[in-house]
């Protein structure tokens, strides 16, 4: 599922493909935003790990969990 994140201050958003469920991130952006300078990670699924305080975050944005293959030989 692609993932989006906007931050404060930040001119662009934050992009990436994710394995994980709706509700697991959500579960675990409300508990960074209960603790004092809590944190949220998140991992793609090309093995990179994003890491963003959760206080500075001002959305996130959730695509489709199938998302339709494009180009040459897509079925």
């Amino acid at each position: 599922m692609e993932i989006k994140l906007g931050i404060a201050d930040v001119a662009r958003e934050v992009t990436l493909e994710s394995e994980e469920h709706v509700e697991e991130v959500r579960d675990r952006l409300a508990a960074a935003l209960e603790t004092d300078g809590g944190i949220l990670e998140l991992d793609d699924v090309k093995g990179r790990k994003v890491i963003v305080p959760a206080k500075r975050i001002g959305y996130i944005e959730f695509g489709s969990p199938n998302a339709r293959p494009v180009g040459f030989g897509a079925v």
